[in-house]
């Protein structure tokens, strides 16, 4: 199980992959996705993430307007979905200039692709390709995709596995580099979105495709379900990324901020250091507690060289000093004599007992 980006190797025992999803939230305006990836760089994000689509070729019109209301997250657009897409979609030539700036900050480019030109212009940019949910019953860009041989970011939201296995399938038969990521696809920020995410799909994936890596796109509010995902084995992680989450726009409310990332970046480094590697043992910073805390054998009352110990002279006690008999080892202890004189109150030592 090993996926590269750029110069990342991302791997089961590599640190967590973030993407920040910057999408729609440049509001049409190429200084703000510059600053957007600044921000996204400085608040601990691996990559910057945008989206590439034509509004005429991901939405109908028509098709929406004869639903006769705009649903889900949709219902609070101010603009009808046609107009917001058209808002939302980046000139084709913003992707050279949005790669340039990535590279100048250090941090990697990405897009998803919504047409099959779309995927040709971000190709010249890109070392890796994100599939939007939506998109996984479009066998035809997946495999166009494919194609491209770099490694490709499959979510499955809205998906039974069915579908999955049908996109995987197509996408395999020509490239064996994926990351497969669990998806809910409600961006309502709704609380109640968390009984819906179901992390434990993770596992699912991880049997049927071990060598694939697992990922979460993730829309819920904080960075909980990122933890537990990273708990499931997941090691790639996309969140959406805005500055500001009052800002007017179909993305900004329910993505995360500067401070809210970097949250959620140390959270989650700070949970992979303290798996650490399963083997148990006294830690070097225990050292010293393992003194304080542990009980050793100390005398109840004052014994002199040749007495035998009873049971009733001894009772555990802390600290344990190195070379202390430990309360396990009592019974090793009783009946034995002394071979110096002990006063109440001290810890009782190997060095103390006769044949010791």
């Amino acid at each position: 199980m090993e996926i590269k980006i750029g110069k990342r190797i991302i791997t089961e025992v590599s640190e967590p992959y973030f993407i920040a999803d910057i999408a729609s939230n440049h509001d049409g305006d190429i200084e703000r996705a510059y600053h957007l990836i600044e921000l996204a760089k400085e608040s601990g994000a691996d990559a910057a993430k945008f989206q590439n689509f034509k509004a005429e070729k991901i939405v109908s019109k028509n098709g929406f307007e004869s639903l006769g209301s705009q649903l889900s997250h949709q219902s609070s657009w101010k603009k009808s979905v046609f107009e917001t897409y058209q808002d939302a979609s980046i000139p084709d030539v913003w992707s050279e200039k949005l790669k340039r700036k990535c590279d100048e900050v250090g941090i990697e480019y990405m897009t998803s692709p919504y047409d099959l030109v779309s995927v040709d212009i971000a190709d010249k940019y890109v070392n890796a390709y994100k599939i939007g949910s939506g998109d996984i019953t479009w066998l035809e860009i997946l495999e166009y995709i494919a194609r491209k041989g770099k490694p490709v970011l499959l979510a499955t939201g809205a998906a039974n596995l069915e579908d999955v296995q049908r996109a995987v399938g197509t996408i395999q038969r020509h490239n064996r580099q994926i990351v497969l990521m669990q998806c809910n696809t409600n961006y309502t920020a709704s609380e109640a979105n968390f009984s819906y995410i179901n992390l434990n799909v993770l596992k699912t994936y991880q049997n049927l495709y071990p060598d694939c890596v697992m990922g979460l796109s993730d829309h819920t509010l904080g960075h909980t379900t990122v933890l537990g995902a990273y708990m499931l084995g997941a090691r790639i992680f996309e969140k959406h990324f805005t500055d500001d989450n009052d800002r007017e726009g179909p993305d900004h409310k329910f993505s995360m901020n500067p401070s809210t990332w970097k949250q959620m970046v140390c959270a989650c480094r700070e949970l992979q250091e303290s798996l650490g590697d399963g083997i148990k043992r006294v830690e070097e910073n225990e050292t010293d507690t393992v003194n304080i805390q542990r009980r050793a054998l100390y005398l109840q009352r004052d014994l002199k060289k040749g007495d035998t110990i009873k049971p009733e002279d001894i009772f555990p006690l802390r600290p344990a000093k190195r070379g202390a008999v430990l309360p396990f080892e009592k019974e090793n202890v009783l009946g034995r004599r002394l071979v110096k004189n002990k006063p109440k109150d001290t810890c009782l030592e190997w060095g103390d007992i006769e044949n010791a």
